[in-house]
């Protein structure tokens, strides 16, 4: 499950990182609380090499007949990628990276407040989700796309037991079709020393809520039990 996240390396460092080829309408940067439905930015691969672009966060279905017609479709579970009519298409055809800082979780406390973490590479680099994507519509297409998901690897299960799709820089070219098939053998949880987390403001709760205080610890003495402590910063 990936709801929000943080993206904060700006666009020409975006590009440059992707080898990509920036739009000239790309999302403003930093972002420290990315919500569905916004504007996200997007690597895809075409004819012409590489583009970092914007899309709509929400993948549309073609069969709706408007952008709220169904279920909001942030996330696409790896497991079923190729077999639901929603994303088979765009699971062959349209596969992308989707760049992030780092990303949003919750769980409750025993008075089922919802407490966010904030999660993010080890090393501090910026992380490359796996998603599809599809334009929709053909008097004004919107492109949009979604977040491949799989299940959690061991340290992200003590927040949810599900998480981001994430692939390294050599897997790149195979998820967006530039290396030839085989991008199903990337549907795998990410490296178990791969990731870190902590606790953030509960003002991240609100989908209004900016400002790079969002990302930071948060009550780091205030953790649920069952959380180990070496997981947090």
């Amino acid at each position: 499950m990936c709801g929000r996240f943080a993206i904060t390396l700006p666009n020409d460092a975006m590009a440059q990182l992707f080898a990509a080829q920036p739009a000239n309408n790309l999302p403003a940067v930093p972002n420290f609380n990315v919500c569905p439905t916004t504007a996200v930015h997007v690597v895809q691969s075409g004819a012409t090499g590489r583009q970092l672009v914007s899309m709509r966060w929400g993948f549309l279905p073609h069969w709706y007949q408007t952008v709220s017609a169904g279920p909001l479709l942030i996330n696409a579970r790896a497991e079923t990628l190729a077999q639901k009519p929603a994303f088979a298409k765009a699971c062959r055809e349209c596969r992308c990276l989707i760049p992030v800082s780092g990303f949003y979780e919750w769980t409750k406390d025993d008075q089922d407040h919802r407490l966010p973490w904030y999660i993010q590479r080890r090393d501090g680099a910026p992380l490359a989700f796996a998603g599809i994507w599809q334009s929709w519509g053909q008097d004004d297409p919107i492109n949009s796309c979604a977040i491949v998901t799989t299940g959690a690897n061991q340290t992200i299960s003590t927040l949810h037991h599900r998480m981001p799709l994430i692939l390294e820089p050599a897997d790149w070219a195979l998820w967006l079709g530039e290396a030839g098939p085989g991008a199903a053998t990337l549907m795998q949880p990410g490296a178990e020393d791969l990731l870190e987390f902590h606790r953030v403001d509960p003002a991240v709760n609100s989908n209004r809520a900016t400002g790079p205080e969002l990302i930071e610890p948060f009550a780091p003495n205030d953790v649920p039990d069952d959380v180990p402590r070496g997981a947090l910063i």
